[in-house]
């Protein structure tokens, strides 16, 4: 299963984390590691490149961290709701648990 965790302090992202495989299909045609995979990764392409917004990033197999260590702008913070609501209707869409997401207060 791919867990999502979403860090926050009060209404603000201070970052994201991803970790695991779906395990829907095999490697390489796994369609909702795919999604998934693109979802978080372009937000953290799209809060770099058009927000200015400072990241800090580690990528590597199934594993993404983000972390916003100077904040986000309000453009940064549409993206990130825009990303959790394409994940949580993911999460939703399937009858297995492929993907969780969860919210931690920090």
């Amino acid at each position: 299963m791919i867990t999502v965790k979403i860090f926050k302090r009060s209404d603000d992202f201070e970052g994201f984390q991803v970790s695991g495989h779906a395990g829907q299909a095999e490697s390489g045609y796994d369609i909702i590691c795919a999604a998934v995979s693109v979802l978080t990764v372009n937000t953290a392409n799209s809060i770099e490149t058009l927000t200015g917004d400072r990241i800090e990033d580690c990528e590597k197999d199934g594993f993404l961290s983000c972390r916003f260590p100077d904040g986000l702008s309000e453009s940064g913070r549409l993206l990130m709701r825009s990303m959790i609501l394409g994940l949580q209707q993911i999460e939703a869409n399937y009858d297995e648990p492929y993907v969780k997401v969860v919210f931690s207060e920090v």
